[in-house]
């Protein structure tokens, strides 16, 4: 029981949250009550889970020797010694077999794959070379989100607003680099810099201007977004200008967990866990489901509310 404990740790299946951005082009192409697509979109969100697990086995394999002399990481399967070497690269080649498969399985759109490939290509770079070179392992990390944003747009053949794109390589910078703040606040009180390379090319200064600059481009780029002329057009409304609070707040509110409460190492831990940001989370959904749907959702309730 404790070893398949341990294949479930290094496919770190709460990290799929991140995965979750393939839905993006669904929900804002309006598609998102359109089941056939809604399957493409699942699809494409299950196979790029697959392929993200195999790639964090791959990562854990390249870092173990730093992992053991890191006060979490040692805590990790191989670094701990109870999953081999070989046993992780077993795994990681089922995972990624098994997500292809799934794929050709459902007859998914080729550019789907390819971009699942793209992604998987670049980050066995990241992990054996570019995670060790300053800001382009933080640009690896963003065009990884970029990715996942372009697989949800191909699996149902919508484009992908420009803006939209800028949003999401703005996030994916801004949650990268606050996770270098707080590994480089803990290798600092630990006073060890042997945990990762890079740490040593960044210094809070740094890192603190990147997390400025980031976070002012998450919100700017958002709100240009849902303005722009394309925008308005689509969706037949400037309203969507006011989920910018949302958008706000929670950059704003992960300043506070990062800054004040260490958490930015686990992005997504601090995302799940932390009840203000999973309360705005869900109003900013909400919010954005309210206004792009508001004709389908009141046809809906017409059908089985009566209306004066």
């Amino acid at each position: 029981m404790k070893r398949f404990s341990d294949y479930v740790k290094l496919m770190r299946p709460y990290q799929w949250v991140k995965n979750g951005f393939v839905f993006v082009p669904l929900i804002f192409s309006k598609n998102l009550i359109d089941l056939s697509l809604f399957s493409e979109v699942l699809l494409a969100f299950l196979a790029f889970s697959l392929s993200a697990s195999a790639i964090y086995v791959v990562n854990d394999i390249a870092d173990r020797k730093a992992d053991m002399l890191h006060p979490v990481k040692r805590q990790r399967p191989i670094a701990a010694g109870n999953v081999s070497v070989k046993e992780g690269w077993t795994m990681s080649v089922v995972l990624l077999a098994a997500s292809f498969f799934l794929l050709l399985l459902e007859n998914a759109r080729l550019m789907v794959g390819l971009t699942i490939a793209g992604y998987i290509l670049i980050n066995l770079l990241y992990s054996f070379r570019l995670k060790r070179i300053v800001l382009i392992d933080l640009f690896v990390i963003a065009v990884g989100f970029i990715l996942r944003i372009l697989a949800g747009g191909y699996a149902i053949d919508v484009k992908i607003s420009s803006w939209l794109i800028m949003t999401t390589l703005f996030v994916s910078i801004f949650l990268a680099v606050a996770k270098r703040r707080s590994e480089s606040v803990l290798v600092e009180k630990s006073s060890d810099e042997s945990t990762r390379e890079v740490l040593s090319d960044y210094d809070l200064g740094l890192i603190d201007q990147i997390l400025s600059v980031s976070a002012a481009s998450v919100i700017i780029t958002y709100a240009l977004y849902t303005v722009s002329e394309r925008t308005v057009r689509a969706f037949h409304t400037e309203a969507l200008i006011f989920t910018t609070v949302f958008v706000t707040y929670g950059i704003f509110r992960y300043l506070y967990l990062v800054h004040k409460m260490g958490l930015g190492e686990n992005p997504t831990k601090a995302l799940l866990t932390d009840k203000p940001m999973v309360i705005n989370t869900l109003l900013y959904l909400l919010s954005v489901v309210a206004i792009l749907y508001k004709r389908e959702l009141i046809q809906l309730l017409s059908k089985h509310v009566p209306l004066p």
